[in-house]
Formats: structure tokens, C-alpha cells, sequence
């Protein structure tokens, strides 16, 4: 065995173990190889072994019995019920995140189940961690918020290890590519844009600037209504006029493209932003650059977050219902666990947007 993008032997072994474990391969109560064996397969030292099968047995996947081997423990199986909701997100401390908890918990409360919380700073291999560590406790079921989801789930065979244990999840604010059929709750991101963009519109405004998170799934579909309401209305859609950011330059790359977009005098009259906080950031720049909202340039936000009141200007935005969000997905996961979901149900439930007039647009 070969070191992984330089990961020691031993964690290499462990690792490939622990996916053996978690997709089922290796079942409760069964044994696994011995040392010298998992020595010979791997073409490891036995202290490499030992050591990799040391930290299976810390986190209480593996119960060495003295005079007949390793075991896969039985934590790997669906115990009884322990009232216990496992909640995984984004985020927690910040934004639209602790409304979204706090409907959540509400419900879940109410009908005497507890939240094991965790967050995953959106990032799919932090994802991959907190449902490992999930799937070693006893939890009647999951709320997730999917981490960069419109790309790609690296980690599909710890959902495939849910489904195997038969414990229910629920998605919420988008789901997977592959995963599409799973339940999920979501918010109709198309139709919130597209009343966004078609206010700028009517407004008036025909150079229009878009600025959207391509790695997650209500970016793409934000995109899509700023695109719908363009051709709509016979306006030409530029992709040049779209700004485009990933999760890792939030911060940084939607202020410097409208920084380069003012030096260049590219043509703009409006900008519909991803969200409330990238507006508040946008017209700071426009604001610092002499350029005046509402009167030069609309701006409008998204989520009706608690930054649409907190700039020098009340955003024109959308209804993000988040507390209802959550109460729908604990709802739903209920519904799940106690095999009372209608069947005829559509996957997924969509919650409609409503356009939030403020003082960041006006007429041209």
C-alpha cells in the first residue's frame, strides 16, 4: 500500500476499512481479517495494522474479543429508537442559518426528539466527516443541507450506508444531481429571480448585471430566472454581464469584477444579486465609486435577511420564509419516520417566493 496525496499507511488502511464498514461490505458482527492477513492484503507492517484497527476500535466501529479477533461492532446496525435527530448544514452561527435551525427544532421539540447539530462550512469533504461520524451514532433520522450541490456528491456510499440502515433524511435548500429523487425542501429560486429581474424591467432598466453562486443549487436556479425574465421581455442575454463566484471567492471576487466592470464603463443600470449580503458589499462599491443606488444603479438582494435592513438602504428583495423552511423539513423527516408520507406527495416541496419592494430600485 502506497501513501494517498501523503496520508501515512496507517490512515490510508483505516480509511479504506472505515468506507468497507460504512457501505456494508464488512456487516455487524462479522469478522474481519487478522493482522498478518490485513498485513499480506495491504503489504503493510503488522504495527500499521495495529495501529489503523486501534483507531477503528477509539471511534466504535471495531471490538477487538481476546482468543477470536476483530469485529465489526453493532453499532453499524439500526438500533432502537433514541429520539435523536441528526441536523447537518452549511453553516450555523451566520445569515439565514439559525431561522432556519430554530423552525427545526421547534417541531422537532414538540414531538420529543433532540438535535445532534453539525455544520460542514460547505465544503463536501467536511460533509463526508459529519455523516461518518452520524453513521457511528444512533440517530432516527437526518436534515441536510447539501454542501456545493450542484456539483457532484464525492461521498453518494455514506447515503447508500443511510438507506442500508433504513435511516430516513430529508434534504433541504437543494440536493445532488444524482439524487434528485430524494425528498427535499426547497424554495422556487427560479421564480424568485425572475420576479427580481422582471421588477428591474418594468422599472425601466435594460442593462442589467446578474450575479450568481455557480456551485450550489440555488445559484444555478437564480440564474436561470434572471435569464427567463430577460428573454421574456426580448432583452439579449450577455453572458459577459453575468458575474459568476464559487464558494471560496464569496468575499472576494463579486466586488472586484463590479470594480473592473466601472473602470471598463461596461454598461449597467441594475445588478441582481446572488443574495442580501453580496448587495450590501456591491453597493458599497458602486457607493465608493460615486455611483449613487437607487438613482444611478437598482440593486436587489435575495432572502429577506436580516442585511436587507442592515445597510443605508432597505433592499428590494425576496421572501426566504426560513424558520417555515425548516419546520416543513422537520415536517417531513416526521412523516418519513413514522411511515406517513403520502406517496402521491411531489419531491420536492417547493415553497413560493414573494418580491419584497425596498429603497435599493427605482424607476429609470
Amino acid at each position: 500500500m502506497t501513501k494517498k496525496n501523503g496520508s501515512a499507511k496507517y490512515y490510508v488502511l483505516m480509511e479504506s476499512l472505515k468506507n468497507e464498514i460504512i457501505k456494508g461490505t464488512i456487516k455487524p458482527g462479522e469478522k474481519i481479517l487478522s493482522e498478518n492477513k490485513l498485513a499480506s492484503k495491504f503489504q503493510v507492517s503488522r504495527h500499521t495494522v495495529r495501529k489503523a484497527l486501534s483507531i477503528l476500535e477509539n471511534e466504535g466501529l471495531l471490538e477487538a474479543i481476546h482468543g477470536l479477533g476483530t469485529f465489526c461492532t453493532e453499532k453499524n446496525k439500526k438500533q432502537t429508537s433514541s429520539h435523536n435527530i441528526a441536523v447537518i448544514t452549511t453553516y450555523i452561527s451566520d445569515y439565514i442559518f439559525p431561522r432556519l435551525i430554530q423552525g427545526m427544532d421547534r417541531v422537532l421539540t414538540e414531538n420529543g426528539y433532540s438535535i445532534i447539530l453539525k455544520n460542514t462550512g460547505n465544503s463536501q469533504k467536511n460533509e463526508a466527516k459529519a455523516l461518518e461520524d452520524i453513521l457511528t451514532k444512533n440517530v432516527d433520522g437526518l436534515i441536510i443541507e447539501p454542501s456545493k450541490s450542484e456539483i457532484f456528491c464525492r461521498h453518494i456510499q455514506l447515503y447508500d450506508a443511510l438507506d442500508r440502515l433504513k435511516i430516513p433524511y430529508v434534504f433541504i435548500q437543494g440536493t445532488y444531481p444524482q439524487m434528485k429523487e430524494k425528498p427535499n425542501i426547497i424554495m422556487d429560486d427560479i421564480q424568485g429571480s425572475y420576479l427580481l429581474t422582471k421588477h428591474l424591467i418594468e422599472l425601466g432598466h435594460t442593462n442589467i448585471l446578474g450575479i450568481f453562486k455557480i456551485d450550489d443549487n440555488q445559484g444555478a436556479a437564480r440564474h436561470k430566472g434572471y435569464i427567463k425574465a430577460l428573454t421574456e421581455a426580448n432583452i439579449l442575454y450577455n453572458p459577459d454581464s453575468v458575474i459568476s463566484f464559487h464558494t471560496e471567492d464569496r468575499d472576494t471576487k463579486p466586488t472586484a469584477m463590479i470594480e473592473d466592470y466601472i473602470k471598463s464603463q461596461i454598461k449597467m443600470d441594475a445588478i441582481v444579486c446572488y443574495n442580501d449580503q453580496i448587495a450590501n458589499e456591491i453597493i458599497k462599491v458602486l457607493s465608493k465609486n460615486g455611483i449613487r443606488v437607487p438613482e444611478d444603479v437598482s440593486v436587489t438582494g435575495y432572502d429577506n435577511s436580516i442585511m436587507a435592513n442592515a445597510g443605508t438602504l432597505k433592499l428590494t428583495t425576496v421572501s426566504h420564509p426560513k424558520e417555515y423552511l425548516g419546520e416543513m423539513a422537520a415536517k417531513l423527516l416526521l412523516e418519513k419516520i413514522q411511515g406517513t408520507q403520502d406517496k402521491e406527495s411531489r419531491v420536492p416541496r417547493v415553497v413560493a417566493p414573494e418580491l419584497i419592494l425596498g429603497e435599493s430600485t427605482r424607476e429609470r
